[in-house]
């Protein structure tokens, strides 16, 4: 990975002149002592954010790329509409449902799948929340030798190129799900990015089983560390919740300091931060999402983690876990 010169990135003009006046870490609610649901800051419609001017800047500079436009504005997100829910309504156990659908996403691209009851508090202050009882979020790996590379740039394109790939692998895999799912008679929606729907996929994905938030903002998994991608599928469909997942990730980033000094922005902090009332890790938006921008979507604190490394991450919930143990015996 190339590690550029820290504190020596200096904002495109052109950009800093889109710039709102709204501090993204005041819209994120950082510093907050009380909940509210979280409110929509990026890829949603320009038109309707306050980082709207940026995002369109970003996507227009993305897009130039040719190699960007090919995998991801003309790649296979799968089915674009779905069908439409059967007329005749199958039955079954939650407990088998739970098994098939788990089955069939992991037969049609998914890497990884877990099922939560929805939560309202998920969902963006001015979208409603979700009806669906049910979230079913899915995980794709990505190729950690390619996103190593990041970050990228117009002419070295490898890890955005394969970010768009697992997000469009995603998207195939959730929309196969949700069609699966309408066709035993059940309403079903899919989710995937990196655009963003009704509702924020991650504390989803913390409460059925994905892993634990990480110090760089990311889920860090059992299995795939950080190298990986999220989609989802909501529905009625009688399903049984998977149970969190807590192996020692939070620990262990307390004392790692691997991502605060790849970070060529200092956009990580050493300390967990209060945001809308919950004390959690927190990235500084307003010194991230310049850079991110301009480097196609950066990736550098999810490729530098210990726990991204092929084959790494069991090893070291298996130590985290032991460790655990060990500390609880004496």
């Amino acid at each position: 990975m190339r590690k550029p010169e820290k504190n020596k990135f200096h904002p495109d003009p052109e950009q800093l002149s889109l710039m709102p006046d709204q501090s993204g870490n005041d819209i994120n609610g950082l510093g907050e002592t009380g909940f509210r649901r979280p409110t929509r800051i990026y890829w949603h419609n320009p038109n309707e954010i306050p980082h709207g001017g940026i995002q369109k800047w970003m996507v227009e500079r993305f897009n130039r790329v040719p190699d960007f436009k090919t995998v991801y504005a003309e790649g296979d997100r799968g089915p674009q509409t779905l069908n439409p829910v059967a007329g005749s309504v199958a039955t079954d156990s939650p407990q088998n449902w739970s098994a098939r659908v788990k089955n069939f996403a992991l037969g049609h691209e998914a890497d990884l799948v877990g099922i939560a009851k929805m939560d309202p508090k998920w969902s963006y202050d001015d979208c409603g929340g979700d009806t669906e009882p049910w979230i079913i979020v899915l995980g794709v790996e990505m190729d950690h030798a390619r996103l190593a590379k990041a970050p990228s740039s117009d002419t070295d394109t490898a890890s955005a190129h394969e970010v768009s790939v697992q997000y469009n692998r995603g998207a195939r895999a959730a929309a196969q799900l949700a069609n699966w799912v309408r066709g035993q008679g059940y309403h079903s929606v899919s989710h995937a990015g990196p655009w963003a729907g009704p509702l924020t996929l991650t504390p989803a994905a913390l409460a059925c089983g994905f892993g634990e938030l990480g110090k760089h903002g990311n889920i860090i998994n059992r299995q795939y560390g950080s190298s990986f991608r999220l989609s989802a599928v909501v529905t009625d469909l009688p399903l049984l919740a998977d149970t969190a997942d807590e192996f020692g990730a939070d620990g262990f980033c307390t004392r790692c300091q691997v991502c605060i000094n790849g970070c060529p922005v200092d956009a990580i902090s050493d300390q967990k931060q209060l945001v809308r009332g919950i004390e959690k890790w927190y990235v500084d938006f307003d010194k991230c999402i310049p850079y991110f921008n301009e480097t196609h979507g950066c990736g550098v604190c999810i490729a530098v983690c210990p726990w991204s490394r092929p084959g790494a991450a069991a090893r070291l919930a298996e130590k985290m876990l032991h460790r655990r143990k060990r500390l609880k015996s004496t």
